[in-house]
């Protein structure tokens, strides 16, 4: 059966209990289970498809709760390493009157940057196989290396590479830094999905079309903007098509970004989707893919968290 393996960071999540508003009114939190690529790991693994997660957390409560977690979800953690070198990491996450986050880190040794090429396993993926990364784990460290060296063994197999840089401004020593490291990791990928923000950040062109064509370009084939409440946005080079998004008032918006690519990509690998098939699929079905994803990304905003908000392929009242 083909995989996705999705690698990056892992990490906790402290959400407010139960008030709304700023980090520094809020009594008391409730943790989950987090990270981008854990999460779009559950979506897939949720969705029926198999789901692997690439990553490392510390040996103690905390990477032990991640571990338990994202394996009740469904994920494959054979390749979630443990170390006494680091420790896990931290984000607490502030929830506004709209639903929207304010993040604060705390990952000054994290586990998930100290994580080797050396520990990558030889023969990890295979064709048919899609492999999935961020870019919170590519600010300098082996953990960035380890991405490189696993993307190029995705490329030598002939599998689908996906992108969600996913930008966390804090984490970077500053913005240029992040945008042009995200910018080097682009043409890496035949698949990328942004927020309308990101794509903003990226180019510096407002006009969002004039935008995306800036980055179709060398492997990317498809690319996907997200509008939030607004809906989404599928590009190929030959054209793009938009499907607007669900009225829903949301509770929480944590791993609504994460929820929409998961979606897109368990319909790629049901279908058996390769680089050499991916644009024409996407072109041909790029209205139900849009639409789709956009109704499990507006559903995970009804429940708090990320990977709890997630419905299973059998709890769906849509289908693709």
């Amino acid at each position: 059966m083909n995989k996705l393996v999705t690698i990056g960071e892992c990490l906790i999540d402290f959400t407010p209990s139960e008030q709304v508003g700023a980090l520094a009114e809020v009594n008391g939190f409730t943790k989950n289970a987090g990270g981008a690529p854990a999460n779009v790991a559950a979506v897939v693994a949720k969705l029926g498809q198999h789901a692997a997660l690439l990553s490392q957390v510390g040996q103690d409560a905390f990477g032990d709760f991640l571990i338990k977690t994202i394996e009740m979800a469904g994920v494959d953690t054979t390749y979630i390493a443990q170390t006494t070198e680091g420790e896990t990491s931290l984000a607490f996450v502030s929830l506004t009157n709209d639903g929207n986050r304010d993040f604060l880190f705390y990952r000054r040794n994290a586990a998930d940057l100290l994580f080797r090429k050396e520990q990558l396993p030889k023969d990890l993926l295979i064709a048919g196989d899609i492999l999935h990364f961020c870019s919170v784990n590519l600010v300098e460290s082996p953990m960035k290396h380890t991405h490189e060296a696993v993307i190029k063994q995705a490329h030598d197999a002939g599998c689908l590479v996906s992108f969600d840089p996913n930008v966390r401004l804090p984490l970077w020593q500053d913005a240029e830094a992040c945008r042009q490291t995200i910018l080097d990791f682009l043409p890496k990928a035949h698949i990328v999905k942004l927020s309308d923000e990101e794509l903003t950040f990226l180019t510096h062109i407002e006009d969002e079309q004039q935008a995306v064509h800036t980055l179709l370009q060398e492997k990317i084939q498809v690319l996907f903007v997200t509008h939030g409440a607004d809906g989404a946005t599928l590009y190929t080079k030959q054209q793009y098509v938009k499907v607007s998004g669900d009225i829903l008032q949301a509770i929480d918006t944590t791993g609504a970004g994460d929820a929409f690519i998961g979606a897109v990509l368990s319909i790629l690998l049901e279908n058996n989707i390769t680089p050499i098939t991916l644009e024409q699929f996407c072109q041909s079905q790029a209205k139900s893919l849009l639409s789709f994803a956009n109704q499990y990304a507006g559903a995970s905003t009804q429940k708090h968290g990320a990977i709890a908000s997630y419905l299973a392929k059998d709890e769906l009242p849509f289908t693709f």
